[in-house]
């Protein structure tokens, strides 16, 4: 039977965490096993995989947060909620520097990357979780201590944005030349630019037979699993037009990008949660 973590070793791991993030988001390098070893010497006897496993819980917390996590640490949220979220918000509010950091990284102009293959960039989408967790309501959202949500900052920011697009562009123009599909490759239309944001997606490319593909791009510089984020006109417009939407998520854009794909109506894609209301008195 697993031990329950004490608030020192919660403490200790979250301290560790921050460190890392520092680097990575310095873009100097780190040894994540080294880490791991010099933090099990403060830990009361526990093993490589529970010390993993923590600092993915702290992952998880950062994304309710708003804050960017670390990319090797995909988030789990199966974590003490009675200790790790407190001990993530304490550490935050007594190193307030690390919010300029954040802001910072996410305002950023984009470095654009280099890529050989647009089309080797494509991967799996992340399994859909099962039903929301009652116990992540809206009410229970884990503040951030400079109240700001640095994942939708950065989701905001239009430069970032800019170039994603013409990455999805240059992908689009890849894949119909693959197939042999020059003249099409041709007339692909950046939508968000000739038609702006009322069309409810970015970008017109087309189907090998010469069907119309809608897309919409969702950029980020952060990890696979980072949120991303939906007006109401984009979601009716996936809801209008199934067999024909894709969104493209860009991640780890300015490093090595990667990206994947959902079809379909975003509603049966994603577990969608509010993050905005219209208020009326």
């Amino acid at each position: 039977m697993s031990r329950n973590w004490s608030r020192t070793e919660v403490e200790a791991t979250v301290e560790d965490y921050f460190d890392m993030l520092r680097l990575e988001l310095s873009g100097q390098k780190f040894n994540k096993t080294e880490h791991r070893r010099i933090l099990l010497e403060r830990l009361d006897d526990r093993s490589d995989g529970s010390v993993e496993r923590k600092h993915q819980n702290i992952s998880a917390v950062l994304i309710e947060m708003g804050i960017p996590y670390i990319d090797g640490y995909k988030p789990l949220s199966n974590y003490q909620r009675s200790i790790l979220p407190d001990a993530v918000y304490q550490y935050l509010d007594r190193n307030p520097a690390l919010q300029g950091l954040f802001q910072d990284h996410s305002d950023a102009d984009p470095i654009i990357p280099s890529v050989e293959d647009w089309l080797s960039a494509m991967e799996e989408p992340p399994p859909k979780e099962g039903p929301a967790d009652p116990a992540r309501s809206v009410t229970s959202v884990i503040p951030n201590p400079a109240s700001v949500n640095y994942l939708e900052r950065e989701a905001r920011n239009q430069r970032l944005g800019n170039a994603g697009e013409e990455f999805i562009i240059n992908f689009e123009r890849a894949r119909l030349i693959r197939a042999g599909r020059d003249s099409l490759a041709d007339r692909i239309e950046r939508v968000s630019e000739t038609r702006g944001p009322s069309a409810g997606f970015d970008i017109l490319s087309r189907e090998e037979n010469g069907k119309d593909r809608f897309i919409e791009v969702k950029t980020t510089k952060y990890g696979k699993n980072t949120p991303f984020f939906v007006t109401k006109n984009e979601l009716a417009f996936s809801r209008e037009n199934p067999s024909q939407y894709f969104l493209y998520r860009l991640f780890r854009f300015g490093s090595k990008p990667r990206m994947f794909t959902l079809h379909g109506h975003l509603q049966d894609q994603c577990n969608l949660e509010p993050s905005l209301y219209t208020a009326r008195a």
